[in-house]
């Protein structure tokens, strides 16, 4: 997940992340020019190490920008990947509907990046994870390696994380 409080640092943790990894690139308060403008940076590096690139927006507008897919909870595009954030069984329900492929179900931990928002834990994060089936689950909120290695595959498919990235 990119965060504006990355600044510079984002490129270079991007370069860090093994081959064929994923990177959903929010940067919300950009204005257009400058968040589009970023956005083909990132997406150079994220082709040359082989990443997949998912727009945080419509997929109209991924499918516009050449993203490797869009994340949000609106309906879908075909030839699109598509992430949705979900929190909740109701969010939950939502995504599904909508066609998403993966959910990023947050916060599994407390997270800087939502300070105040109440943590599901594990036996919560669980039990949600499996009502999102098909889907796949990619565990968000205070994620770090040590967090990731404790994560039953049967559970999350993966993790994602904006401050393990920081140096």
């Amino acid at each position: 997940m990119t965060d504006p409080r990355l600044g510079d640092q984002l490129f270079a943790a991007v370069r860090r992340l093994p081959a064929g990894s994923g990177v959903v690139f929010r940067h919300y308060l950009l204005d257009p020019g400058a968040r589009r403008a970023f956005f083909v940076r990132l997406r150079h590096i994220c082709s040359q190490r082989g990443h997949m690139l998912i727009l945080a927006d419509t997929a109209r507008l991924a499918s516009r920008w050449q993203a490797d897919g869009f994340h949000g909870r609106t309906g879908g595009h075909p030839k699109l990947f598509h992430s949705a954030p979900v929190h909740n069984a109701h969010e939950i329900r939502l995504a599904r509907r909508c066609g998403a492929h993966v959910l990023f179900l947050s916060p599994l931990h407390q997270t800087r990046s939502h300070p105040g928002q109440r943590a599901l834990g594990p036996a919560q994060f669980a039990r949600l994870a499996r009502l999102a089936r098909p889907a796949k689950v990619i565990a968000l909120g205070g994620m770090s390696r040590a967090h990731a290695a404790k994560l039953p595959k049967a559970i999350a498919h993966g993790w994602a994380a904006i401050d393990a990235f920081k140096r």
